[in-house]
């Protein structure tokens, strides 16, 4: 039986977001960290956009049957012209907005939906709970690289 409690811990990663990026600043954003990894900024627009693709995932499991799944390269869209430009604050509140509103589908499904899947072109079969899972994990993964890189790019900025 699928554990219903796990639509609230997604839908709160919105939240978990939110608080991740509170009070940071616009250089503290664009700041590169000293290892050349991805900015704040860039990770916000990153879990945008991946969460976008996965609320479209979850829907195509629960509405269609055995959909095909398209992978994406996150490092290409990444590197779009202009990504530079969106806003990270925009994007952290887009994607609590989405969480919330996929939630609201997600309840409203049977436990059966659940159970529900769909091919990924990288990664073969998925089940709805699957896919709940894994934006669930991707979201807490880049919270915490979150974490580790504001300590050092708020130390560059005291600086």
């Amino acid at each position: 039986m699928f554990d219903r409690k796990r639509i609230d811990v997604y839908e709160k990663g919105g939240e978990k977001l939110k608080q991740a990026y509170e009070g940071v600043t616009s250089e503290q954003l664009q700041a590169v960290p000293p290892d050349g990894s991805w900015s704040l900024q860039k990770i916000a627009i990153h879990l945008l956009d991946a969460d976008l693709i996965g609320s479209d995932r979850m829907k195509r499991i629960a509405s269609m049957p055995i959909p095909l799944l398209v992978g994406f390269d996150e490092t290409a869209f990444a590197s779009l012209p202009g990504s530079e430009l969106l806003s990270a604050h925009d994007a952290v509140d887009l994607f609590h907005r989405n969480r919330c509103m996929t939630a609201t589908i997600l309840r409203h499904l049977p436990d059966n939906a659940f159970e529900r899947f769909g091919i990924h072109t990288e990664g073969g079969k998925v089940t709805l709970s699957d896919m709940l899972e894994n934006y669930i994990h991707h979201l807490d993964h880049h919270l915490a690289f979150v974490a580790k890189k504001r300590k050092p790019v708020a130390s560059q900025s005291a600086g």
